[in-house]
């Protein structure tokens, strides 16, 4: 029994581990912002770290995703997730951002009825109907003179939106790439938050501006989360490798509560009751999905 107790838990704080570093990444977001450097860049300067790592550890990573022209949805998928996310997180309110992003039981169900053409069963529309009516709660107009319909009303509520709307199609893409080698998929994602979040800002390079002159606060800061980001994922796929994909889910949930928790605690978010109740029912779907 006590020779088996590592293997048991190494995997689960394994995942917890990696739900920690995302739960708490907008605070150095925020810091490296202070500093003058957008999101976006920092997320693509972060991200680049990760594809040099890669490539150095698999070469011929780069031609498999070259000739593989079903992984480059990947990676616009995975790049939209990490540029809306971290984008997100750094100028909004922190515990709307992520419950936002984690509609993901009702974006999987599409997309897996859509791409996958998997069947649309009764545990499947109960999971989008707790998801629509979390978010419903989360996005309710409150306030004198409030009304219309609950739908997002600033840009990190959108950007929350469409990273859990990426995230799900990442995830449905990984099931439907799942015969692609581990490292080519794991290039794909790390390419597509480094090109993607570049190419956002410069696109937007009126409201982006262009990364500051090299300085050790930044520099630094951002390499520190290269390797925390790295590390993050390398101990998601130890845990996800040897956990059942339900106990995997579960444990990853708790990402909303070290968010939530770490940006009440610095005042970067709010917690009130109706953001309690939403948030509860967006967590409830996730945690059905667990299930199957």
């Amino acid at each position: 029994m006590k020779a088996n107790a590592p293997a048991r838990w190494l995997p689960a704080l394994a995942l917890v581990l990696n739900a920690l570093t995302w739960g708490v990444s907008w605070w150095p977001f925020r810091q490296l912002a202070a500093q003058g450097l957008h999101p976006l860049w920092a997320t693509a300067m972060i991200y680049t770290m990760a594809v040099a790592a890669i490539t150095l550890w698999r070469r011929g990573a780069w031609g498999e995703l070259l000739r593989t022209p079903s992984l480059w949805l990947l990676v616009l998928a995975s790049g939209t997730t990490n540029a809306a996310f971290n984008w997100g997180i750094t100028v909004g309110d922190v515990v709307r951002v992520v419950l936002l992003f984690y509609l993901m039981p009702l974006w999987a169900v599409l997309l897996a009825r859509l791409l996958l053409k998997e069947a649309l069963t009764g545990a499947a529309l109960l999971r989008v109907a707790l998801a629509l009516a979390g978010a419903a709660t989360v996005l309710w107009p409150t306030g004198a003179g409030s009304g219309g319909l609950p739908l997002p009303r600033t840009l990190p509520e959108w950007l929350g939106l469409l990273g859990g709307f990426t995230f799900a199609l990442n995830n449905v893409l990984l099931r439907r790439e799942s015969s692609q080698p581990e490292a080519t998929r794991a290039l794909a994602m790390f390419a597509g938050g480094a090109l993607v979040s570049a190419l956002v800002a410069l696109s937007l390079q009126a409201s982006v501006p262009l990364p500051p002159a090299p300085a050790w606060g930044w520099l630094a800061g951002g390499l520190l989360m290269g390797v925390a980001f790295l590390g993050g994922n390398l101990a998601l796929q130890y845990g996800a490798s040897r956990l059942p994909a339900n106990v995997t889910a579960v444990v990853m949930i708790t990402e909303v509560l070290f968010a939530s928790a770490s940006a009440v605690w610095l005042g970067a978010g709010q917690v009130t009751p109706a953001l309690l109740l939403g948030g509860g029912l967006i967590v409830g779907a996730t945690l059905l999905a667990s299930r199957e």
